[in-house]
This record gives C-alpha cells, sequence and structure tokens, in this order.
C-alpha cells in the first residue's frame, strides 16, 4: 500500500473534466475557461489542482509557451475502467455487477487492464483501505502469500482480504483486530482479482 498515490476529489473532478473535453475534440481550456466550466469562484484554487495533476504526470507543465491546460499521453491512453460494483471489507457479501466507468489515472492502474469496486466495511483499515475508497484489481486466478486479493467463496459472494496458503486450507486475513480470520478449504475460494490501487474521495 504504501507506492499507492490518490488523487483528492477536487482533483479527480478537473482530470475527468478534462479527458472528457479531449473526447469531444475541444481545443485545451486556459484557467479562466475551467474555472468558468467547473463553477469555480478561485483561479488560484484550481492553478493548485492542476499542479497536482502536474506532478503526477497526468498534465504536460504550463511553461507560457502553450495555450491551455493539456493532457499528457499517460492521462489519454486510457481514461477509465469499469466499475463491477462493491466489495466487502467485511464478512463476505455479493459483487454486483454494472455498466459505469471511471477516469483513473494511469499510475494507479498497474501493469495491465483492471477493474474497480467500491469498498463496503472496515475489516481493511490498518492497510490503508477504508469503507467508502475505491480499490482498482488487475484480473489474475492466482496470488501470493500476503497479497490483498478478491476472493470468491462458495462461487456466489465475495470478500476483500490478505490471502495466505496455509497446509491444506486458505486463509482470508483482515487489517483489523476486530475480525477474525477466515479459514476455507481451498476448493472453496476463488481468486479473482489482486489489488493494485487505491481511489479516495475527500
Amino acid at each position: 500500500m504504501e507506492n499507492m498515490q490518490a488523487l483528492t476529489h477536487a482533483q479527480q473532478r478537473v482530470l475527468d473534466h478534462l479527458i472528457e473535453r479531449e473526447r469531444e475534440g475541444r481545443d485545451a481550456a486556459s484557467l479562466d475557461e475551467l474555472c468558468a466550466e467547473l463553477g469555480l469562484a478561485s483561479r488560484g484554487s484550481l492553478h493548485k489542482h492542476v499542479t497536482a495533476l502536474i506532478d503526477a504526470g497526468l498534465v504536460a507543465p504550463m511553461d507560457g509557451k502553450q495555450r491551455g491546460v493539456r493532457l499528457t499521453a499517460a492521462a489519454l491512453e486510457d481514461g477509465s475502467v469499469p466499475l463491477l460494483g462493491r466489495i466487502a471489507a467485511g464478512r463476505p457479501i455479493e459483487a454486483v455487477s454494472g455498466r459505469e466507468r471511471i477516469a483513473v489515472p494511469p499510475h494507479l492502474r498497474g501493469r495491465g487492464e483492471c477493474y474497480a469496486l467500491r469498498v463496503r466495511g472496515d475489516s481493511m483499515v490498518d492497510a490503508g483501505i477504508l469503507d467508502g475508497d475505491t480499490v482498482l484489481i488487475e484480473p489474475r486466478d492466482t496470488a501470493r502469500n500476503g497479497e490483498v486479493v478478491v476472493a470468491l467463496i462458495d462461487g456466489d459472494s465475495a470478500t476483500l482480504k490478505r490471502l495466505y496458503r496455509r497446509s491444506g486450507e486458505i486463509e482470508l486475513h483482515s487489517e483489523n483486530p476486530n475480525f477474525a480470520v477466515q479459514r476455507y478449504a481451498p476448493a472453496r475460494v476463488q481468486v479473482q482479482g489482486v489489488l493494485v490501487g487505491l481511489m479516495r474521495r475527500y
């Protein structure tokens, strides 16, 4: 978790708007134009958000030679991932599929394809994963001991836990001392993906 970064709600809103403008084929916007389009009263606040996006490699530096705020190639290579529903960080609940997509900075998406899930519950708080967070999952059917995974139990309920393989069983560990370790026969647990990123709205 220590290498994960999160954009604030305001920064994510600016990024989403810039991506939408790009998809519409519009010219790069000035800070004043963005302020008006986003309904912001303070040009200074917007400049801080844009500077944070520049630091994240998502917006090109504004060096005075170009007009407007421009996304980098990294931000445009794939601006969104599918949001497939919710995942329990507590007792297993059903993972609900959906068709929504959300914009995700490239540096949070890992090396390959990924999807997003909303977290419900507080069993992973000591790993920095809070109720309401959005986790980014790389689809995989295997995981190393100690990785945080989406585990499908008995084919119908999914949970977000740290996985360990012990002698003859699978252990799913919470990151909250109030939750007990869950133990299952290997045939009952299917790894559906591994945690690669985290987003949080403030």
